[in-house]
């Protein structure tokens, strides 16, 4: 039980402290009502934060994979594949090298996947290579 104190001022206006029961349980419900919601909301928000995450670090993972093919030329043995080692255990790459539309080109793509709650992600990363006659 809730006591309010009730004054009665000088004008015969009545003055209150406190709150009644029923303005407290109508907050109550309202609280029941948003605070579901809210959290939701806060969770969808969390998950959506880790995906890009991962999607930044596949990025980062595939330019650095293409990047070291390219300079150690390791494109020339064909399509590769394999993983990124014990520090990025979820993440697995494939390369292909295909001709490109000019017969002096070819293309080097480089994917990377991962899972995110039972589903496969991939990013491909792409880039010309003019191999040289030897």
């Amino acid at each position: 039980m809730i006591i309010t104190r009730v004054d009665k001022i000088a004008d015969g206006h009545y003055h209150r402290d406190g709150f009644t029961f029923i303005e407290l349980l109508a907050t109550v419900v309202l609280i029941a009502i948003i605070m579901p919601v809210a959290m939701q909301g806060i969770s969808l928000c969390t998950r959506l934060a880790g995906q890009s995450r991962q999607q930044i670090e596949a990025v980062s993972l595939a330019k650095t994979k293409l990047t070291e093919l390219v300079i150690t030329r390791d494109w020339e043995s064909g399509d590769q594949s394999g993983d990124f080692g014990a520090d990025w255990p979820n993440y697995q790459w494939t390369a292909t090298l295909t001709d490109w539309t000019d017969s002096t080109m070819r293309e080097l793509d480089l994917t990377v996947s991962w899972l995110v709650h039972g589903k496969n992600r991939t990013i491909t990363l792409s880039t010309l290579i003019y191999p040289e006659e030897d």
